[in-house]
């Protein structure tokens, strides 16, 4: 099937390549590696955002490229699922790699987005909008379990089965938490639009929980609802948030969104659900 390539001008791709602090280069692996772990460095899974845009823009869709580069670069923001994989996405089809854009199942079909990238006559499985620590492209082409651990948790990524899907797992003290399918056909982003919108309502996930997520080469942090979680190697070491004080507090010192965002994010949940059950 041919999908048209997104358009991501020539302005845009390197502002974007700028807040990355990565050089424009021709498509390949160790360019792929830069690329993704720049991105999930500098960009966290956070909906924060998600929460002030819907009340102040009333955003029912994607954040437009301008508006998502602007929170990253002035309020250490990021994206849920969506934003943070369709426009890394377009970033790499912009600078020439052979992509596709796949949606991902888990109870219902396409409630999760991820990317399917050929170099180098391999393919890899990219997919920075997880809140997980996918900090490198994944072989796609498996003839065996592909297994990442940190901390309390394992994602094992299972060969593709006849049809070309691939499963994702993950494991939390090892109990199966959740699941999600990539479904290999290459999909336009259009095809997402009522699913979107579908997470701006008020019963859906990121209405109802705060989920924010930075990873490094050898870490992560993870402030979910009122705990925060650091986990290095095979450690996760928690701690418990008493107030949502101490949550705007947390969501400062550690992925430095200034206060009055996670104020009203906070004042905007009644009670915090679990964005894994």
């Amino acid at each position: 099937m041919n999908v048209p390539r997104p358009e991501m001008n020539s302005d845009l791709r390197d502002r974007y390549l700028n807040i990355l602090g990565v050089q424009k280069q021709n498509p390949s692996t160790s360019a792929l590696y830069e690329l993704v772990q720049a991105q999930m460095i500098k960009v966290p899974f956070e909906n924060i955002s998600k929460l002030y845009y819907k009340k102040h823009h009333n955003l029912q869709g994607l954040p437009d490229l301008e508006l998502f580069l602007d929170g990253i670069e002035s309020f250490h923001f990021g994206g849920t699922c969506y934003s943070n994989n369709y426009f890394f996405y377009q970033l790499l089809a912009s600078l020439g790699y052979q992509i596709k854009l796949c949606g991902a199942d888990m109870l219902n079909p396409d409630v999760h987005l991820v990317s399917v990238v050929t170099v180098e006559q391999r393919d890899y499985l990219i997919d920075v909008g997880y809140a997980a620590p996918f900090i490198t492209p994944m072989p796609h082409d498996l003839k065996t379990d592909y297994i990442i651990i940190l901390g309390r948790d394992q994602y094992v990524l299972k060969p593709q089965d006849a049809r070309g899907y691939s499963q994702m797992e993950l494991y939390r003290e090892g109990s199966l938490k959740q699941i999600y399918l990539v479904n290999p056909v290459p999909r336009q982003i259009q095809e997402f639009d009522l699913i979107i919108a579908g997470s701006y309502r008020e019963d859906s996930t990121f209405m109802n929980a705060l989920l924010l997520a930075r990873f490094f080469p050898d870490r992560s942090l993870v402030l979910h609802n009122l705990s925060l979680i650091e986990s290095q190697g095979t450690v996760s070491k928690s701690q418990n948030l008493n107030s949502r004080d101490e949550i705007i507090q947390a969501a400062f010192e550690y992925f430095a969104i200034p206060t009055k965002f996670t104020i009203e994010a906070v004042n905007e949940i009644e009670q915090f659900s679990d964005v894994w059950s």
